[in-house]
């Protein structure tokens, strides 16, 4: 069964909201860990619109489980990643512009610039995943980059209008896994999994961890982190 990553930035949304000290995103952290989270996860965003500098700083030290870094390849991310020492760096696209992230990496294209920051992560000790999307290309050229995991997005089964959507979007999930990890990739999952979606892609053996925010801390806000936490995990199968 899929390990669950607890992606807290959503936390820190509601804190930004009004520049306030609460909620912070450090004690979710502590409580999904106690509910039973395998990991953490945040976006250190370059607009710093949730989490923020000092929050990945705290978490490095508080994190009993796995910390779980996404971000641009910047050379400032980069640099702070290396200050930092997360467990794993998942390198993701970024707009100003967006919501949230809106697609995978185009590993293909950008292979030349990734490269060379996929080997300094390497060399500070880093383990390195790319999220991208379900498209065999983009795994292979993952693989070709010396990444050590993949993310694919799970944006199209979670978005899917009608069942027979679905299921093609969890089939090509599932060949863009099996490929990863014929490849020798490890391969996680997630963008937009909900308590009423999850199963399926959970019961994937291909998969060893799925990474859950939004539905999570919506879920949080009403009934509080741990019980959320374990709701998560119960739907997964995962207890």
């Amino acid at each position: 069964m899929a390990r669950l990553g607890v992606n807290i930035d959503h936390v820190a949304t509601v804190r930004q909201a009004r520049r306030a000290p609460e909620p912070d995103p450090v004690h979710a952290a502590v409580l999904a860990e106690l509910a039973g989270a395998h990991g953490i996860t945040v976006h250190l965003r370059g607009d710093r619109r949730h989490i923020q500098d000092r929050d990945v700083e705290v978490l490095r030290q508080s994190v009993r489980t796995r910390l779980n870094l996404e971000m641009s390849g910047t050379q400032e991310m980069v640099r702070i990643a290396l200050t930092v020492k997360p467990d794993q760096v998942t390198l993701v696209p970024e707009r100003r512009e967006e919501l949230t992230t809106e697609g995978g990496l185009d590993v293909v294209l950008n292979s030349v610039q990734l490269k060379p920051v996929v080997k300094t992560l390497h060399e500070g000790g880093i383990r390195v995943s790319l999220f991208v999307d379900p498209d065999l290309e983009q795994v292979k050229e993952s693989h070709k980059v010396d990444a050590q995991a993949v993310e694919i997005n799970t944006a199209s089964y979670a978005e899917a209008r009608d069942e027979k959507a679905r299921e093609a979007a969890l089939r090509k999930l599932v060949d863009a896994a099996r490929f990863g990890r014929r490849l020798g990739l490890e391969v996680h999952a997630g963008h937009g999994l909900t308590y009423g979606n999850v199963r399926a892609v959970a019961q994937q053996n291909e998969l060893t961890e799925l990474n859950i925010g939004h539905s999570i801390v919506a879920r949080a806000v009403l009934v509080g982190m741990e019980r959320a936490v374990r709701e998560m995990l119960d739907a997964m199968g995962a207890r």
